[in-house]
């Protein structure tokens, strides 16, 4: 049975690099089936216990929720604002966590997270793997590739030799961990 990998940048933005790297990444596993998610496709009203009340969860955190549930990984690329998620990521969160089990379903999860900056979006990378590997043995490894338009192209990949080697290490152990 083909193995089914979601993948998203966790990001809205139309040319997000995180989008690339994740849709990257995935696309590098071998016998696998690969959907990739486009969060503006979830795009929901801000989060609020009031809300909630009143309206209910979102049908959109449902699907997302029902996306999660039919993969056997999650490989997901984090965009970094002022140090943390993006707003439109932490609404789909907030939303998905109020429906019952964990959010990411105890998935083998991989982080990557990348940034037009020399850090790559460690800072929010190191958040997303604090938070996710609580109490979760199933995220495999982080991966930050720094400065994106000197260490990637469309064509290529990623064209540091030791990035691209690191990142290639940690797809296979993910792909090993899916596979059991």
């Amino acid at each position: 049975m083909t193995k089914k990998i979601l993948a998203f940048g966790a990001s809205n933005s139309k040319a997000s690099v995180n989008k690339q790297l994740a849709n990257y990444a995935a696309n590098q596993l071998e016998g696998v089936e690969v959907v990739l998610l486009d969060l503006n496709d979830f795009e929901m009203p801000i989060y609020s216990v009031d809300r909630e009340a009143a309206t209910g969860i979102p049908q959109l955190a449902k699907d997302f929720k029902a996306h999660v549930q039919a993969a056997d990984g999650l490989l997901i690329s984090f965009a970094e604002n002022n140090g943390a998620y993006t707003a439109a990521y932490k609404n789909i969160y907030d939303w998905v966590s109020r429906l019952e089990g964990t959010v990411w379903e105890d998935k083998q999860m991989l982080l990557l997270a990348t940034s037009p900056g020399g850090r790559g979006g460690q800072g929010v990378l190191e958040l997303a793997y604090k938070n996710y590997s609580y109490g979760n043995e199933q995220v495999i490894g982080t991966f930050s590739l720094p400065s994106f338009q000197k260490n990637f192209s469309p064509e290529n990949g990623i064209a540091d030799a030791d990035l691209k080697a690191k990142l290639q290490g940690l797809l296979t152990k993910f792909q090993e961990a899916i596979s059991k």
